[in-house]
């Protein structure tokens, strides 16, 4: 029997059924958390941006927005917009309470889009997030209801805490922008970012993310504690509820497309790439390392170069973004000779950074 598509759960159906009165920034999905609404008269932000100059003050207007929800983390805020504008996913690591959730459902509301939450468990099944069909007993058909991943924005809340198995129901999302189900392929609307936070291993009743999964993430970065003033600031901010829940969308799905439009554009000159290319074959051929970079984690750095550069009003790259960017982007793409896939990040990074000093920067 066909499979039908439940219209419900569509999110661009979401998006401009609601224009008539307000609209709903996030739809009712399952895992879905929360949601604001957005006043008729402010319908003007689905719009998009465009023109460079426009683009780059509302890269700057996002990293001013979010860091004023998430305190004292504004390189931790700049490292996620990167990804975002690089068309790539994050993974948050750090011990728990510390503000990986918050980070995450920041950057979804200061966008315009669908936004699902997704708390990962060790009985939660891959079709709780892909959809899965039901049989409709009127009309006689299977009807496909999609999960809670069909989103722009998916808040992939302490992966590691699911069974790999569950953990590969992200891997064709990740890669192609698309969910393949009971013999049919659904594409995503852009924009589309996995915000993922996971707990160290060490942790009872998690399990280590695959490789080929690992590698899907731009960045594994530690959110990390916070300065004591801004700690201070973070209570007298959370006394009348989260500042995340407060949080007014800056601009529309189809700017941060533009977006990523133009950090494609951003150059990056043969002499970087030459450099790039020479730390990825360091990595490949060193005894440190029983697994290198692969050529998916040389384009992903490739990318969040000209990425970052676009976020300081560049459209060229520069050395140090390349060698500014190495191990964020890099480490958790390589296995140590010794201790293999489960060394800690310290340990990685430590030894990709022995390899990229051996490399010399380009002047």
């Amino acid at each position: 029997m066909p499979v039908e598509l439940s219209p419900g759960n569509d999110p661009e159906a979401k998006l401009t059924a609601g224009l008539s009165s307000s609209i709903s920034l996030f739809g009712n999905n399952g895992g879905i958390t929360g949601g604001i609404t957005l006043d008729k008269k402010n319908t003007d932000l689905l719009e998009p941006i465009e023109g460079l100059s426009n683009l780059y003050q509302a890269a700057e207007t996002l990293l001013e927005q979010i860091s004023n929800v998430v305190l004292g983390k504004q390189e931790v805020v700049k490292l996620c917009l990167t990804a975002l504008f690089a068309g790539e996913h994050i993974l948050l690591e750090d011990v728990p309470g510390v503000g990986k959730t918050l980070l995450g459902k920041a950057m979804a509301r200061a966008v315009v889009g669908d936004f699902s939450r997704i708390q990962f468990t060790p009985d939660l099944l891959p079709s709780d997030i892909t959809g899965s069909s039901v049989y409709n007993s009127k009309t006689n058909e299977f009807v496909f209801n999609k999960g809670p991943i069909f989103s722009n924005f998916v808040l992939a809340d302490e992966i590691n805490r699911a069974p790999p198995r569950t953990q590969s129901a992200l891997l064709e999302v990740m890669s192609d922008t698309q969910v393949s189900a009971d013999g049919h392929t659904w594409t995503l609307p852009p924009p589309f970012m996995v915000i993922a936070t996971q707990n160290p291993y060490e942790f009872e009743g998690t399990y280590a993310l695959p490789e080929s999964q690992l590698d899907r993430f731009l960045m594994r970065l530690s959110v990390g504690y916070p300065d004591r003033q801004f700690e201070s600031d973070i209570l007298t901010n959370h006394r009348q509820g989260a500042p995340v829940d407060r949080m007014a969308p800056v601009c529309a799905p189809g700017t941060i497309s533009n977006i990523q439009t133009s950090v494609r554009e951003v150059k990056v000159d043969s002499s970087i790439s030459t450099y790039m290319m020479d730390v990825v074959n360091h990595t490949r051929f060193s005894d440190i390392f029983n697994v290198g970079v692969s050529t998916r984690g040389a384009l992903a750095w490739y990318r969040a170069v000209q990425a970052v550069a676009f976020l300081d009003r560049r459209d060229f790259a520069i050395p140090d973004d390349a060698k500014d960017l190495a191990t964020k982007v890099l480490s958790h793409r390589v296995q140590l000779s010794e201790s293999g896939s489960h060394a800690r990040k310290a340990e990685m990074e430590a030894a990709l950074i022995n390899v990229i000093n051996q490399v010399p920067l380009p002047s």
